[in-house]
This record gives structure tokens, sequence and C-alpha cells, in this order.
């Protein structure tokens, strides 16, 4: 089954985050999280420090160039994602839909990327090696 990525965009909210009630932010979304876990689509999810506190690495010239934060315009900054698993792109929306985010917010709904995206190209050696890596991650969870 397809995996998704949904990541939340805070496109200057209307309501600064100073004014929200944070308890009633962290218990919608811990339903909303609660809700993904009990239809067995959740795979992932995490909030992401305020972007000040973070880095930029960006490759346009000879050598990375690093910016502290922050940085970006409002619109173009993420603050958190799931990655779930869904039948199809329009059930992952559908959860994406279902997010409790304010007015001015937005999710951007995007497909993991799978084996079937590199058809053709099996005999790559560090396709092999992910392959690999992916079933030692697997073997070490299992483990715990």
């Amino acid at each position: 089954m397809p995996k998704y990525m949904l990541i939340m965009r805070n496109s200057r909210s209307e309501q600064s985050f100073e004014e929200m009630d944070f308890d009633a932010v962290i218990t919608a979304m811990g339903k909303f999280n609660e809700a993904m876990i009990e239809a067995g689509v959740l795979l992932a999810g995490e909030g992401l420090s305020d972007a000040a506190q973070g880095a930029v690495v960006e490759f346009t010239g000879e050598a990375p160039i690093v910016t502290d934060g922050p940085y970006g315009e409002a619109h173009e900054l993420f603050n958190g994602f799931w990655t779930i698993q869904a039948a199809t792109k329009e059930e992952a929306v559908e959860w994406a839909k279902r997010a409790p985010l304010t007015k001015g917010n937005r999710i951007e709904v995007r497909r993991v990327t799978d084996e079937s995206d590199f058809a053709g190209h099996e005999d790559n050696e560090y396709l092999q090696k992910e392959q690999g890596w992916r079933a030692d991650e697997e073997a070490r969870r299992l483990a715990q």
C-alpha cells in the first residue's frame, strides 16, 4: 500500500501561536493522531521546532552555503508532518482534510516514492544496499 507524507504548512495563520490555547491544540492534534492510529494508517508524525532554530544548506555554488533560520517566506515553511499508509491519494487527502488546523494553514499531500519508481534500475548497487538497510532496520525494530 502506498505511503503519503502530509506536510503541515503554516501560512501566516490568522491566529498567532501565542494567542492559542496550547492545551486545546495538543488535545485536538492528539485526537487526530489517535484516529489515524485506530484506523491503522499512521506510520510516523512529528512536529518541528521554530524555523529560527534551524538552518538551510543551499547548493548553489562550488561549496554548500549554510544559512541560519529564520529563513524563507512564511508560506514556504513547514512545521510538522505525518507519514501515513493509504490506498490512494484521495484517501490521503481525506485524512489531511480532517487535521485540526486553523484558518490560513495548509497541508501538502505527497506520495512517498517506492520501488516502483525505480523500475529498470534494480541492478543499481545503492538500491540493492537500501533494501538491505531497510531489512536491517526492521530486524532492529523487531528485536526491541
